[in-house]
């Protein structure tokens, strides 16, 4: 695991994209798995940028969401499948059909979930996934206690993870959905590389037990110590409470500039 301190979220999100980029312009083709929220809007600005500048073209990739609302409309504004497409997907190139998201409508839930974890590995695997974290280690909607080796699946939303939520929903916890489909945590672990970055104090904690805490279901994204390319961006917010700050700044900034992220 790489922790990169960066001097804020747009410096962050910045270096996710360069990465992000530069896999696309190798791997045309490339699988992307894409998150919701605030955390990777800096990322998304930033490919939107290059975009426009002619400096990446996403038209031969793919992408595949990492959760969804359970029972919302399909026309409601917050709708991870209008979230994703209104943050990044509709302000670049992808080719109608390529970015796929779970159905939050199904009838069927248990077969659509089987059936989104094998279009993912008909589509070759993830080659990148990029991540939020929750206040509670929660990474997709895998909340606390959730098994660390869960593939896609509904799941019932905390309290907290709610109450976050809600401002996006006119702060009203009540119209916040109870639950969600997401890809489970050893589905996010087959991704080749993972990108995670957070902002703010407010995820200090969190983030603190994903660098430098023991592996538990208590803190989810814990699990992603055990995989073998995961690359931590934060501002001085979110790393405020880790311990080791001054050796990532000495590993990062001795790094080979061949090796990127």
């Amino acid at each position: 695991m790489e922790i990169v301190i960066c001097r804020d979220a747009v410096e962050a999100g910045k270096l996710g994209a360069a990465t992000i980029a530069e896999l696309v312009r190798n791997k045309p083709d490339a699988v992307l798995g894409l998150a919701t929220g605030s955390s990777p809007l800096a990322i998304y600005d930033e490919l939107a940028r290059l975009y426009d500048a002619g400096e990446v073209s996403f038209a031969k990739a793919k992408g595949f969401s990492l959760d969804e609302y359970v029972g919302l409309a399909a026309d409601h504004p917050e709708t991870y499948h209008n979230v994703i497409r209104r943050d990044f997907v509709h302000r670049v190139d992808f080719e109608d059909g390529n970015v796929r998201g779970p159905d939050g409508l199904a009838e069927d839930i248990p077969a659509f979930c089987a059936e989104y974890e094998a279009a993912m590995a008909a589509a070759g695997g993830v080659d990148l996934q990029i991540l939020g974290i929750g206040t509670d280690g929660h990474i997709g909607f895998n909340e606390p206690g959730s098994s660390l080796a869960s593939r896609t699946r509904i799941k019932t939303l905390t309290k907290q993870t709610r109450i976050d939520n809600a401002r996006f929903f006119d702060g009203d916890l009540d119209r916040v959905p109870t639950h969600c489909i997401t890809q489970g945590l050893g589905t996010i672990m087959s991704a080749r590389h993972v990108v995670l970055v957070a902002s703010g104090v407010g995820k200090a904690e969190a983030v603190h037990h994903v660098a430098e805490g023991a592996v538990s279901a208590m803190w989810p994204g814990t699990i992603l110590q055990h995989h073998p390319h995961v690359t931590v961006l934060l501002d001085e917010g979110a790393a405020s409470r880790l311990q080791l700050t001054g050796y990532y700044r000495e590993t990062y900034a001795a790094k080979p500039a061949w090796q990127g992220l």
